[in-house]
Parts: C-alpha cells; sequence; structure tokens
C-alpha cells in the first residue's frame, strides 16, 4: 500500500541512526516524536492529522519505529511512510477530543504492552502539537518512567541537509521567485490586499510547470502603510493607497521544504527615509552573503551585518536569521540556530538558512531577505531575484523577469 516516498529508505535509515547517536548521548532509549516535522523527517509521514496528538515511538535497540495516530490516518501513514504495516498502530475516534479519555492514554498502553513503559524516555516538552495535557496524561500512566526533555534532538539533526534536501529547497526557490514576482505585480493603488495575497497564493500551490507547489507553513505576510513598522501582519480587504510601502514575506515550499524571501515596495515614488533605510538594509545584506564561510559562527555572520548598519546609525535588536527547511505550521524554521550575538553554531556545508535583515522603525520597516545554503566556500543564494526597493508604477507593474534584473 506504500506510495511514492521522496527520499530512498537508505537516506531515512540514516536520519533514524543519527537520530539514535544522540538518543545516546542523551542517556535516552525511547524517544516520543510529536512535532510533525520531525515525524516526517524519520518516517516519511505527511497528512494534516497534527491537530490530534499523533507520534513516532523510536526505540533505541528496535529497527523501525512505531508509528501512533488516530484511526482515519493510519492509511495514510500506510501510504506515506516506509514501515513495517504492523509498525502502524491506530487508537479509535473515542479518543478524539473527549473529556473521559485522552490519545496519550493510548499511547501509555501501548508502551505498556510492549516493556518500554520503564525505561528512560524522551519527550519533546517544547513542541507546538505536545500539549501540557499530554504530558501529564503521559506521566499518569506511566509512573515508573524517566521523562527527559528531548526538544529539539530530531531538529539538531536536520540541520544538515542532504543532496536531495538540497534540490527541493532549490525547487521551492523556483517557487518563491514566482510568487514574489506575482506579488510585486499585483500591487497598486485601489487593489484590495487580500487579492494580491490570493493571487500570491495561487502561485505559490501552482508551483512551476516541472514540479507543483505545496502549501507554506505560514501565510504570505503583507504589512502595508505604517503596518510594516512590524513584520507579522497578513492582509485585510482594504485598498492600497499611493505612497503605501508594502512588506512581502513569502515562501515557496515544495515537499515540505522552504525557502523563504522578503521584498519591499511602494506605490508611486519611495520617500528619502524609506530610500535611505532600504539602501542600508541591501548594503548589510550584500556585505553578510559575502561575509559568510563554513566555520563560522552564526554570531560572527550577525556580527557582519551589524557593522554596516552601526556605520549608518541604525540598530537592530532582533535575530538577523535562523535554520530553515522542513516544517509544517505554523513555522518554516527549525528552532535550532539563530544569527544573533551569542550563538555560537559553527555553520557546516548544508545548512540552509533565512537570512532577513529586516528592520522596523516606530512607523515604517523595510525588509529584504535570502535564503541560503552554506557551501565548502561561501554560500549558495537560492532565490534569484532583483535585490531593491520597487517602485510602483500606476498601472502595477507587469512581470519582473528575472533573468533581465541582473540579480
Amino acid at each position: 500500500m506504500r506510495g511514492i516516498l521522496p527520499f530512498p529508505v537508505s537516506e531515512f535509515t540514516e536520519r533514524l541512526n543519527n537520530t539514535k547517536r544522540l538518543m545516546e548521548e542523551a542517556g535516552i532509549e525511547v524517544l516520543l516524536v510529536s512535532d510533525p516535522a520531525n515525524m516526517n523527517y524519520l518516517s516519511g509521514y505527511d497528512g494534516w492529522s497534527f491537530y490530534v496528538p499523533q507520534m513516532l515511538v523510536v526505540i533505541a535497540d528496535e529497527e523501525q519505529p512505531i508509528w501512533i495516530g488516530r484511526k482515519q490516518d493510519a492509511n495514510g501513514a500506510k501510504l506515506t511512510t516506509w514501515f513495517h504495516p504492523d509498525q502502524i498502530i491506530p487508537y479509535p475516534d473515542e479518543y478524539v477530543q473527549s473529556a473521559g479519555r485522552h490519545p496519550m492514554d493510548f499511547v501509555s498502553d501501548i508502551l505498556t504492552q510492549i516493556g518500554q513503559s520503564n525505561r528512560r524516555i524522551g519527550v519533546e516538552l517544547d513542541a507546538y502539537y505536545f500539549s501540557a495535557r499530554s504530558y501529564e496524561q503521559l506521566k499518569i500512566k506511566m509512573p515508573n518512567t524517566r521523562f527527559i526533555d528531548a526538544t529539539l534532538l530530531v531538529n539538531r539533526v536536520r540541520m544538515v541537509k542532504s543532496d536531495q534536501e538540497i534540490e527541493f529547497m532549490r525547487r521551492a526557490a523556483r517557487i518563491v521567485e514566482g510568487a514574489m514576482r506575482e506579488g510585486i505585480r499585483s500591487i497598486g493603488a485601489g487593489v484590495r490586499e487580500c487579492d494580491v495575497a490570493a493571487n500570491i497564493s495561487y502561485a505559490q500551490v501552482k508551483g512551476t510547470p516541472d514540479y507543483g507547489g505545496d502549501y507554506p507553513s505560514i501565510v504570505p505576510l503583507l504589512p502595508s502603510g505604517i503596518k510594516t513598522c512590524t513584520p507579522h501582519l497578513t492582509w485585510s480587504d482594504s485598498r492600497y493607497r499611493k505612497g503605501d510601502a508594502v512588506i512581502l514575506e513569502l515562501a515557496g515550499c515544495h515537499k515540505r521544504y522552504h525557502s523563504p524571501m522578503a521584498r519591499t515596495a511602494v506605490i508611486g515614488s519611495a520617500s528619502p527615509k524609506l530610500k535611505d533605510l532600504a539602501e542600508v538594509v541591501i548594503e548589510g545584506l550584500n556585505v553578510t552573503l559575502e561575509a559568510i564561510r563554513p566555520g563560522m559562527t552564526c554570531e560572527e555572520v550577525e556580527r557582519a551585518w551589524r557593522k554596516v548598519i552601526e556605520r549608518r546609525g541604525y540598530f537592530k535588536d532582533s535575530r538577523l536569521g535562523y535554520s530553515v527547511g522542513l516544517n509544517y505550521p505554523p513555522d518554516w524554521g527549525e528552532h535550532t540556530a539563530s544569527l544573533r550575538l551569542g550563538d555560537q553554531t559553527v555553520l557546516q556545508p548544508n545548512m540552509t538558512f533565512h537570512l532577513i535583515p529586516g528592520i522596523w522603525m516606530d512607523h515604517y520597516g523595510v525588509e529584504l531577505s535570502e535564503t541560503f545554503r552554506v557551501t565548502e566556500t561561501g554560500c549558495e543564494v537560492l532565490a534569484n531575484f532583483p535585490r531593491e526597493l520597487f517602485e510602483i508604477c500606476e498601472p502595477p507593474l507587469a512581470a519582473i523577469s528575472v533573468e533581465e534584473s541582473g540579480a
């Protein structure tokens, strides 16, 4: 019943072995994986079922993990994972959103039946979809278990990508190029914000003629006007006005792998202060990308950026970027390395980051960003898109040709 896996089984087993090595270092004998991205990474499982409890059970001395999830999702596990069907154990629907029982009761019963409940068990305490109730139920049902915080254990394994993962992210970059072109082309005075968002979303899912897009983990972020002073607003049904600045932060997504990118546009001519801020952001972005080398720390990457903006009299108190790749809503980041002061993570080839040197003032802001791969000698920027402040004429700009841009 197995469908087509996005990676060979040998790659999944290598990921599993790398995870088990970290488990051994942490003294973990059984790992309960509830983060849907980590579940996908180790198993291939891909379904919109993470709104109910589900998990992989990775046992240090067993060849394959166990998938435990809702019964109606079990066939999805059979279609998308590399596991033997016996490793897929569904719980009945009576456990779903029930006041009298909880899916972790079922998980605890399974672990007890197979003799794993008295071992050292790692749990992802800070994963979005592992609730406080889930943890409490596990502790109630398995009082003799020693629970260990295994948050980010699998995430750390995910940081260095395989060649196939990099290829998926390059495809995602082709998708985000098209979505960004469509977004900027659609913006104009009198145009509704929601119509621009719809055009972007269409381009994200449609993908390219050679491969389709997936739903990204974050919807298009489209603050405009005074709302550009903050990065994480979406859209409304208001109409753009002449003089509005618009920030577009988007991602292409392919096989759950993301390539984010941000750009800033203005309807009409940009004000001197907006132009000055954009010049600083673009200069800092270019200088930082040129500086990146394997062996640098994340802190050193941030320092290259900070030198540029401080010389121009600007300050940014938020991180400069973060590790990115495979994920599910609500975030495309990997939650491991951050490009900021104090982060001593060493850059290695095939690590991938979203470098986002946005600066947000009290009443306006500018964002431009790139997703890059660390190479053996520097970095590869995955998308190919003009790095500029777009001044949108009336009527809205025609589609942007990357080939003619010289980016």
